[in-house]
């Protein structure tokens, strides 16, 4: 049964009963709402109706469990199988890195994936419905990429191209695009990753550095040791226009950067 949200004097109603979860809906004092769980909602206006009762409640009337209660997960758990809230419990933080990441502190690397599913598509048939190609870097670079027209996210990248556009230092960085949209699982994983959905964008390998290649191995539990060559001033701009950048994981990724506002103070 379809469920019906309306805001109002800063309530948020649910009037119906869902037969099939047995849950009745009630008003949510929107004060009450999960700080991390109001930022998803600002964050993804055309997708999320609202919060009630534990749930985020998507436009469709879809709702997805907020938290399943699973206290004290392992690190495995936390990107197997994370809930909503769990994406948020380590804080990204924008601007300069002050030093190299502690191990295991990944923010962002928490992903429940079925939310993502259901907001790009399920299927590399459905994403692909939403893509659109761009010129990347017009003037420096002049590449065709491609992303998702989902969230506005090919807009946003083409603001970050016409910024970085206007800085020819960074040419080297910003050539030969590592990849956008690509249908795959991460390797050695069952977890889809994020280029599946259009929404991230891998500049160039020749600059980048990634843990794995690092430490030769694949071992969530190995030491790792950091290196990055990617300039702030690239950074920087991700993060104005709603992206977080993979050189800020103890798992690092720098040539990685991944659309995800709900992160972004």
């Amino acid at each position: 049964m379809k469920v019906t949200l309306i805001l109002l004097f800063g309530w948020m109603f649910c009037s119906s009963f869902d037969r099939e979860m047995g849950i009745v809906f009630t008003k949510t004092p929107a004060d009450t709402i999960p700080k991390s769980a109001q930022k998803l909602i600002k964050s993804y206006p055309d997708f999320i109706n609202g919060y009630a009762n534990n749930y985020i409640i998507l436009k469709d009337g879809t709702k997805m469990l907020w938290d399943d209660g699973i206290k004290n997960k392992s690190p495995k758990q936390l990107l197997d199988k994370p809930d909503l809230e769990d994406m948020f419990y380590q804080k990204y933080s924008t601007g300069k890195l002050a030093e190299p990441p502690t191990a295991g502190f990944d923010p962002g690397r928490t992903r429940n994936e079925p939310f993502f599913l259901k907001m790009y598509g399920s299927t590399e048939r459905e994403v692909r419905k939403s893509l659109t190609e761009i010129t990347w870097c017009p003037k420096l670079v002049n590449q065709k990429i491609t992303v998702t027209k989902i969230n506005g996210i090919d807009k946003k990248v083409a603001e970050i191209s016409k910024e970085l556009d206007e800085h020819p230092e960074l040419k080297k960085y910003l050539i030969n695009i590592g990849g956008t949209f690509a249908w795959r699982n991460i390797a050695g994983t069952n977890r889809h990753s994020m280029h599946s959905f259009g929404m991230t964008i891998d500049i160039n390998t020749t600059y980048s550095d990634y843990w794995e290649w690092a430490c030769k191995c694949s071992n969530e539990n190995n030491t790792v040791k950091y290196k990055n060559r990617i300039p702030r001033s690239i950074v920087d701009i991700f993060e104005k226009h709603g992206f977080i950048w993979g050189g800020k994981w103890y798992h690092y990724d720098t040539m990685h950067f991944e659309y995800r506002p709900e992160l972004i103070d």
